[in-house]
């Protein structure tokens, strides 16, 4: 048997366990759990399974709204082998755990909590919106379990500079790099720096300082049309951003590209003169 619905987590944290298993995700606001001496951070963007009879501490803070689903293992209609959602939805619960959730499910989830915020009393409509969600997290997770692991957090850091090399003339947040991995934006920002040694928006603005350094020092592009193509909201932007991080601005680059192209010319004049001497002599 399914049910579900809206809670606000108190701000004193409690404990308990209980005969189900149970989903429980983060709608508004943040709140934490403590499973078998495991924290774990629920906010918009992660999920936390609870098998049965496991004792877990939970608070949240004041703006906290989490979506929970009970599962009862007891119920035949899901916990016969016979029945096909049972294979699908049990090994969600084989372990506690948290999950993150992807662009496409979290809307599902908001969808899903702001139904059961309009019609509290439609037990019917909760009933096959939670199993729908079940069934959209099953299949992640199965779909997961089967890629080979990447590292400990499932993040490639070149997926990351992939995308912003794709994306680098556009405005980009840690938000966007954070639905890349998949991750929430704060597990985002500690898995990521634990992997790079620098903030999400550093590793930006480093790849970005990069581009235009080599724009500047290898092409003819104006300033203004370097700026655009690394993402940059203006000239002005650009030069402030090499002055502070490189010590240097457009211009100095930009010198160095004519000293480098002229470079050539005056080394042919140095050879056409040598010997214009050598026939002299």
């Amino acid at each position: 048997m399914l049910n579900a619905h809206l809670l606000k987590l108190p701000e004193a944290a409690h404990q308990h366990r209980h005969d189900y298993h149970q989903l429980v995700i983060g709608v508004r606001g943040q709140a934490e759990l403590s499973v078998e001496g495991s924290d774990a951070r629920l906010d918009t963007w992660s999920a936390c399974l609870l098998p049965t009879e496991v004792r877990h501490d939970y608070r949240g803070d004041q703006q906290n709204h989490v979506l929970v689903i009970n599962l009862d293992p007891y119920v035949p209609a899901l916990n016969s082998p016979d029945h096909a959602e049972y294979d699908q939805l049990a090994p969600l619960f084989e372990r506690p755990r948290t999950v993150n959730l992807d662009n496409k499910l979290q809307g599902l989830v908001q969808f899903c909590a702001a139904e059961f915020d309009r019609t509290p009393d439609n037990d019917g409509l909760r009933r096959h919106l939670s199993a729908g969600i079940l069934h959209c997290l099953a299949n992640r997770v199965q779909s997961q379990s089967q890629r080979p692991r990447r590292n400990r957090a499932g993040l490639s850091p070149d997926t990351i500079r992939r995308y912003v090399m794709e994306n680098l003339h556009k405005k980009i947040t840690v938000q966007d790099l954070a639905n890349v991995a998949c991750l929430s934006v704060s597990r985002f920002h500690e898995i990521f720096r634990s992997l790079t040694g620098v903030s999400p928006h550093q590793y930006l603005i480093q790849i970005r300082l990069d581009q235009a350094v080599q724009l500047l020092t290898s092409t003819q592009l104006s300033a203004t049309e370097v700026s655009y193509r690394t993402g940059f909201s203006s000239q002005s932007a650009l030069t402030n951003a090499l002055r502070k991080h490189r010590g240097t601005i457009p211009s100095q680059l930009r010198h160095l590209n004519s000293a480098a192209s002229a470079l050539p010319l005056e080394m042919s004049a140095v050879l056409e003169l040598s010997e214009d001497l050598a026939t002299k002599s």
